[in-house]
């Protein structure tokens, strides 16, 4: 499944993006444009019920007396979503009656029934029984957009406010009310056509998607009130259900469609709308990938993702596969060679001492398993030597370092939805030789999804030419160059050592070239408190790594696994990303 582990991405509103939800704010527009569109031809308010809530007769008053004034002042404020300013228009006793707060619920309930996204009102058309009447034009979510006049009481030059001022037509008395008709939802399909979710309720999905290890998701009824009165004022009852993780979250715009029902001012329809329903969605998923992910994965707590390095389209995701980001590890390495590379700072055939650690500031930065290490920087590179690349970070220097991983894809916006990226800190906040050498190893703060991963691993095989990741077949893929043709083929190289000789031999295949790095993440400190000296080994103590493209000469599948606190990423996340490798290079 894309989202199974205790942690869970899910994407919320922000403050801004539920304030224009619930309560419209849209530019003005010069009165001469306005008229028109205020007496356009565009369902009446209440025409359903043969009502007219016409003022009546308009009396000679001056078009800039104090009540057209301050009934265009009321109306202005109430177009920007200017709340406080509408209250400061109303009279003493209106405010008495009514304090901010409760005049504020009043038109935040409205709005929310109505669906209201903005209002337009016109110019005052006159003062009747100290009335000024505004034509107003609405528009909603699910009713279109709405004509109707609002009768403003002033006295005094001052509004003498009245609950039914929430909505143009209503009634002394009268409370404004929607009857929802829920959309039919539409059904979730792999790359084959296959139909991995279907209806709005878990029990109605495809008994593939048990097989696939449920990755359309589950739709629950969104969790917190404001979430909650969110998708009541999309046209939806609140307790309707919607995608919470997988592809229900990430595709939930297109799969939900778009409710019907009633406006209603008490017993009266002020206006009518027929559900639409979703559309259905074709995604890249393939499933027989996807099963070999879950069966890779094993039930372990990680991710698994698996690209077309060709496009960047996503061929599976299981587990926490771009929700959890955790410590890289030595896979970063990646990274630490494109700009070790491109600094001219080595070249594969470039001699390091054979060493079991590297010393920074005083701390030992151990080989894995302490074992010693170095030789040529391609020996380094395929024995994941951290004795090489910790010192190799302080040549690099920060920015260079953290320009190629954000060129790879950190810090950068989430392509898709319920995404959590990946990030590393900026070079000004890697302070310390320490800190920056155990960047280079992929930890201090970097962080890293296997999406992310995989992603570095289908730049190399594209030779430097990243496609971010996607779930939809109709994105036109657009590359974007991250390294050179040069330096991506070295490190092409360099990875397929890993596979043949290195710490990754357990992804290799028999019939095709992988090409592939491990890492090995430490999460916690591996110093006794009390001693300083290193602990042994304890493989419940880091994340296991491995990305890898195959074949390496014309790549066809990217795969990356993340295993938590599962030892080191040869001997666990390899054979794991093994099992799809073989199962998409049949």
């Amino acid at each position: 499944m894309i989202q199974s582990s205790p942690v869970k991405a899910r994407g919320r509103l922000s403050a801004a993006d539920y304030h224009r939800a619930r309560f419209p704010s849209v530019k003005r527009i010069p009165p001469e444009r306005r008229r028109r569109i205020t007496h356009r031809a565009l369902p009446t308010l209440g025409g359903l019920a043969a009502v007219s809530l016409v003022a009546g007769a308009l009396v000679g008053a001056s078009a800039d007396s104090a009540a057209e004034r301050a009934a265009t002042d009321f109306a202005a404020a109430w177009e920007r979503g200017d709340v406080r300013a509408m209250y400061r228009l109303l009279t003493q006793g209106s405010q008495a009656r009514y304090p901010l707060a409760r005049f504020r619920r009043a038109y935040d309930r409205a709005a929310a029934t109505a669906t209201l996204t903005s209002i337009d009102p016109g110019e005052p058309e006159g003062v009747h029984d100290g009335q000024v009447t505004v034509p107003v034009v609405l528009a909603t979510r699910v009713f279109g957009s709405l004509r109707g006049d609002l009768d403003i009481p002033i006295a005094d030059g001052r509004v003498e406010w009245q609950p039914r001022l929430v909505f143009p037509t209503l009634r002394s008395g009268e409370r404004l009310t929607r009857s929802s008709l829920p959309p039919r939802r539409a059904t979730i399909h792999s790359r084959d056509g296959k139909v991995l979710a279907r209806g709005p309720a878990p029990s109605r999905m495809s008994p593939l998607v048990g097989i696939a290890d449920s990755i359309a998701g589950r739709m629950e009824p969104e969790e917190t009130s404001a979430e909650r009165r969110a998708l009541y004022a999309r046209g939806f009852p609140a307790d309707w259900p919607v995608g919470q993780t997988g592809l229900e979250e990430v595709f939930e715009h297109r799969l939900r469609g778009r409710p019907g029902g009633e406006l209603l001012a008490g017993g009266r329809v002020l206006a009518r709308a027929r559900p639409r329903a979703g559309r259905a969605v074709r995604t890249t998923i393939d499933t027989r990938l996807q099963e070999a992910a879950v069966i890779g994965l094993a039930g372990r707590l990680g991710g698994v993702a698996a690209l077309d390095p060709r496009n960047g389209e996503v061929r599976a995701l299981a587990g926490i596969a771009f929700s959890a980001p955790q410590p890289p590890g030595s896979t970063f390495k990646i990274v630490t060679t494109t700009a070790a590379l491109e600094r001219g700072v080595v070249k594969p055939s470039t001699e390091f001492p054979v060493e079991t650690q590297a010393i920074i500031d005083g701390v030992e930065l151990e080989n894995a398993g302490g074992e010693a290490c170095g030789g040529t920087f391609r020996n380094s590179f395929a024995h994941s030597c951290n004795s090489v690349f910790a010192p190799l970070g302080l040549k690099i220097e920060a920015g260079p370092l953290v320009d190629a991983a954000e060129r790879y894809g950190w810090n950068a916006r989430a392509t898709i939805p319920g995404e959590v990226p990946s990030t590393l800190p900026p070079a000004a906040q890697i302070d310390t030789p320490l800190e920056l050498a155990s960047t280079a190893i992929g930890q201090f703060e970097t962080l890293a999804t296997p999406l992310q991963m995989a992603s570095v691993a289908q730049t190399i095989a594209m030779r430097g030419v990243r496609y971010p990741p996607t779930l939809s077949p109709a994105r036109r893929p657009r590359g974007v160059r991250v390294t050179s043709r040069r330096v991506a083929r070295t490190i092409g190289s360099l990875m397929v050592d890993v596979v043949a000789y290195g710490t990754g031999t357990a992804a290799a295949l028999p019939d095709a070239r992988v090409a592939g790095k491990t890492g090995t993440a430490e999460l916690e400190d591996t110093r006794d408190p009390e001693t300083g000296e290193t602990l042994p080994p304890d493989p419940t103590n880091t994340d296991a790594w491995f990305t890898s493209y195959a074949p390496a000469g014309r790549p066809r599948i990217v795969v990356a696994v993340m295993l938590v606190r599962a030892g080191a990423g040869g001997a666990t996340a390899a054979p794991a990303a093994r099992v799809v490798l073989d199962a998409a290079l049949p």
